[in-house]
This record gives structure tokens, sequence and C-alpha cells, in this order.
């Protein structure tokens, strides 16, 4: 299931990066999180720190990665100073953004710990003001441009076609573990980097925990069984859930999947550019309440994908976003009875004008006989 990628506009970013300076209160950012630089640069190795200013950019690694960062970088069309060095890139940063002029240096707020903090105000800065920046990266990171969503659409196809190829499986009396493993395998074999997490298995009464770890429990008829599982691309992840019933699982159990199944397509059906989050959550929750089980849909409704599998907008109850189009989000009600079982149905979706743009396209027929 190879295919070719459009290129992303990875270029363009830190351009965009330092027009938020001055909204920041900074005129220096240093950026820590490994996946913000990676969106920023295209770097994907495992040490880097990236200095960013009005002046231009130096990106700092070791030795390990002095080819793989200047390729990457290029490739990328990405303009920066690349500096190998062998301990303490904090201090090179920080002294480089004395040397630059900046006054003001912002961390990223979210991603430095305590003690990197304290040696920065401590130790590195000198006279020069240290600010919190909350977000900078992230919210450029909201909206996906076209080549970041041909990656999470080629994911989702993985994952949509590894399901319909091991799914049969399921009568064939696996265990969890062994059935997760088979999904895990079959998404590489299609083309997958990666898996985006652990995928989840959850056969019988073990439904009834929204993040169980698939164990050696044999999945027999009259299952329900809850799959949330994900593939990786270039990056980018998939996200989807679909819930199997294996065999006659009786009324209740259906009724379940019913009462999820529309209370899902609710979810979907809310989702348009412009919209509150807390609104899409709210449609999922209103078909739960309304069938009695509002205590039992125990988690939001759902969580934007791109680089990471959670990251912003947050859909639930309490989130305060307003969706954009080309945001990616995923809609993910669950009904979870502690003896009984769960049901869960999640798709990936792109926002976009008056609607939403379907990413993972599973059947959620939940018969399996």
């Amino acid at each position: 299931m190879t295919v070719d990628l459009p290129p992303m506009d990875v270029a363009t970013r830190l351009v965009r990066l330092v027009e938020t300076f001055d909204d920041l209160g900074c005129d220096a950012l240093v950026v820590s999180h490994l996946t913000n630089v990676r969106y920023l640069t295209g770097f994907t190795g495992s040490a880097a720190l990236l200095l960013v200013t009005h002046g231009g950019t130096l990106f700092v690694t070791d030795g390990r990665y002095r080819d793989r960062s200047a390729e990457e970088l290029a490739a990328a069309g990405v303009d920066a100073e690349i500096r190998i060095v062998a301990a303490e890139p904090d201090a090179v940063v920080a002294e480089a953004a004395a040397a630059a002029g900046a006054r003001r240096i912002a961390l990223e707020a979210a991603h430095v710990s305590w003690s990197a903090q304290r040696r920065w105000a401590g130790e590195l800065v000198g006279d020069l003001d240290l600010i919190p920046a909350d977000g900078a990266v992230e919210r450029l990171r909201l909206l996906k441009d076209a080549g970041e969503v041909a990656r999470i659409r080629a994911a989702c196809a993985i994952a949509d076609a590894a399901l319909g190829n091991v799914r049969p499986q399921l009568l064939e009396r696996p265990t969890e573990s062994a059935f997760a493993a088979a999904l895990d395998a079959e998404m590489r074999a299609l083309g997958a980097a990666d898996v985006s997490f652990e995928t989840i298995v959850a056969a019988g009464p073990n439904g009834a925990k929204p993040h169980h770890t698939p164990s050696d429990r044999v999945i027999v008829e009259g299952d329900l069984v809850v799959i949330d599982f994900g593939a990786l691309v270039d990056g980018y992840h998939s996200d989807m859930t679909r819930t199997v019933a294996v065999g006659e699982v009786g009324e209740e159990r259906m009724r379940m999947l019913d009462v999820v199944l529309e209370a899902q397509a609710a979810g979907v059906s809310a989702v348009h550019a412009g919209v509150d989050a807390a609104v899409v959550d709210q449609a999922c929750r209103q078909v739960i309440d309304d069938a009695g089980w509002g205590e039992a849909f125990l988690h939001s409704t759902g969580h934007g994908v791109g680089l990471d599998i959670h990251e912003e907008p947050r859909v639930g109850a309490r989130s305060t976003a307003t969706l954009d189009a080309d945001q990616v989000v995923t809609v993910e009600p669950g009904v979870y009875l502690s003896g009984l079982g769960g049901v869960r149905i999640e798709d990936t979706v792109l926002v976009v004008e008056g609607g939403c743009d379907r990413l993972t396209l599973a059947p959620k027929d939940p018969i399996l006989a």
C-alpha cells in the first residue's frame, strides 16, 4: 500500500513561528520538544535543540546526527545553521541567543523540566529575561497542510485494510494479545512504519476497561471485542476503534452497540468548521444519556491527531476550543459496563467547511459470525 506522498510545507513554518513573537513577548524561542523540532525542521532524530530568532535559526545536535540532520533539513528546505556539539547544547543555545542580541528568551513551558528551568535561570541566561511560551508551536500544528493530511489519510487506509484482513481471525478463538499482534504485523506488512500506540484488544468483560492491555484471555463466541489501534506513516498517526460482536452477544450488548453507533454518528454529523468542540461532545453524550448510560461514558469524545497521537484540540465537555477547517480530530464515544463489557466506535476526521471528511473508512457492521 505504498503511495507517493505530496511534500509538506515545512520551510514556511519557522517564518510563521517568528511572526508570533510579538504575541509571545519574546525575541528568541528555544524549542526543546522533539516533536516540535521535527515539525519545524523535518529532523527525526532523538537529540536536538532549536533556537529561533528574528535573524535566523540555530539547530544544535550531537555527532550521531551530523550527516542525518544536514540531509533531513535540506530535504525539508529549512535554512538553519547546524552546530554539532559534544555536550551542554543548552549552553551553546544560550550563548548564541545572547550573541544574536536577544533580550527576552522564551522556553517551551509544557516541555521544560523544573531542573532545566532552574539551570536556564540560574546559569545560562545571565541578565537576559527568561519567559514561558505555552503552546507556541502547537498552535501552528493545529492546522494540517495537504501533505500532512495525505500522510494521516495513508495511515488510516493502512489501518482500514489491516483490520479487514485479520478480522475473520476473531472466529478462530485467538487470545487478545495474539489478535493484537496479528493486527500490528498486518499494518507493518501493508507499509506502516510502526503502530501509533499499543493496540487495544479488549474482549468480553475486559471491554469495560477503556485502555485495557491485551491479555491471554481467549476470545470466544458471545464476546464484544473492542479494537483500538492505529498506523504510523512518515511520523503521522491514525486512530480508529471498532467493536465487533463475535456470534450472538445477547440483547443488552446489542443495545450497547446500537446506542454507541448512534452516538458516534451524531458526533461525526456535528463536526464542521466553526463548531465548538464541546458541542460535538454533547452531541455524542446526549444520545448515551438518553439511553440511560451517561455515567458509563467514561472519557471525552475525542482529540486532535497528527505528529502526536493525542494533541490539540481536545473534544470534550470542558473544551474551550472551536474547530477550524484543516484540523484533524477523533470522534470516539463509548459505553463501559463492568462485568458486561464495553463498546467504543471511533473515526479520525478532517474538519472542513460545512462538515467533515471521514478518514477512517473500515465498516462499522459489528456482527461477525
